[in-house]
């Protein structure tokens, strides 16, 4: 397992190498880049969030460069299979990573065959709400009559999440920490198997991501208390933070970003930053992830995604190392 201050350095590297060499002139390699189909590598299986953000990305990408951007999901272990596949690849910018929080957060939980310093960043495609939901059997209407809640009964609320090491496993663990309660992790394989046990109220409580949660608290088969990110968001304005509701400072949420493995010519990932950057100010891609519950970014340099990342994986090595979170 690596320790917060090593991944810090490996983050550092990445950004290092990319400072270094960002002022260099565009190669003919760059020029003609892509001459032919891009491979989009997704570590969940089609049909979820990632996987659809990855669609619309490569779709919008294809038009932008000329070239098919092709969606390949390979799921598993937290989205390490992806990774280690991505990692094998030829570093010629036609096999890109796309992959979630979980990418900076693996390092702490799991001996990889792998680090940060094996990819280069190439940007953030959008930052991702979770929403702390709870079943309708739950008596508390906010975070805290939640926390009141929690504390009366230490040990019998459950909190469910998408998988072990998952941004909705931390979110959980935050929230214990932060509110002094003691609420029982329950994981799952997936979302929708998480979501069919809170809905009968077999699990307490969820931080999911936001655009699976709103369609079910819209329809009352959900409660909705409190979203997880520093401000609110924009197109649910009624729905208040964690933060703000008795929980300061607290604030996560997951995210979609794209990388390549290391050694890819450093024009073609300005190339690739600067088209991905261009979709994602067009109105068309931003509403539809939008309407996956999605905050489109698009305005991070591959230089500032490093440094984003950095900063998200010592984030989660702290809160990992503070609660002796373990995996099996």
């Amino acid at each position: 397992m690596s320790s917060p201050y090593s991944q810090a350095v490996r983050f550092a590297v990445v950004a290092t190498l990319i400072a270094v060499f960002a002022s260099h002139t565009t190669s003919s390699q760059a020029q003609s880049f892509p001459s032919r189909p891009i491979k989009l590598i997704v570590g969940f299986p089609p049909g979820g969030g990632s996987d659809s953000a990855a669609r619309l990305t490569a779709q919008a990408l294809s038009d932008k460069l000329g070239q098919p951007v092709v969606v390949e999901n390979k799921p598993g272990a937290n989205t390490i299979i992806a990774t280690e596949y991505v990692k094998s690849q030829p570093a010629d910018g036609y096999t890109l990573l796309f992959v979630s929080a979980s990418y900076a957060i693996n390092p702490s939980l799991y001996k990889l065959s792998y680090t940060a310093e094996d990819f280069m960043p190439v940007g953030i495609v959008a930052i991702v709400p979770l929403m702390l939901i709870t079943n309708t059997k739950v008596p508390a209407k906010d975070v805290g009559e939640l926390v009141a809640l929690a504390k009366k009964q230490p040990g019998k609320l459950t909190y469910a999440s998408f998988g072990q090491g998952s941004a909705a496993h931390l979110a959980g663990e935050m929230f214990s920490a932060m509110t002094g309660t003691e609420i029982l992790h329950v994981p799952f394989k997936g979302s929708g198997p998480a979501i069919t046990e809170l809905l009968g109220g077999r699990v307490t409580m969820m931080f999911p991501g936001i655009g699976s949660a709103v369609p079910l608290v819209k329809e009352k088969k959900l409660n909705g208390l409190a979203v997880s990110t520093r401000n609110r968001v924009a197109y649910l304005p009624d729905i208040p933070t964690v933060a703000e509701s008795g929980v300061p400072g607290f604030e996560i949420a997951t995210w979609e970003c794209i990388q390549a493995p290391i050694g890819t010519p450093i024009d073609v990932i300005a190339k690739l930053n600067a088209a991905l950057r261009e979709v994602l100010a067009t109105k068309e891609l931003r509403d539809k992830l939008i309407a996956l519950g999605m905050e489109p970014d698009g305005t991070k340099t591959p230089i500032a995604t490093a440094r984003f990342i950095q900063l998200e994986a010592e984030k989660f090595a702290k809160l990992v190392k503070d609660r002796k979170i373990k995996v099996d």
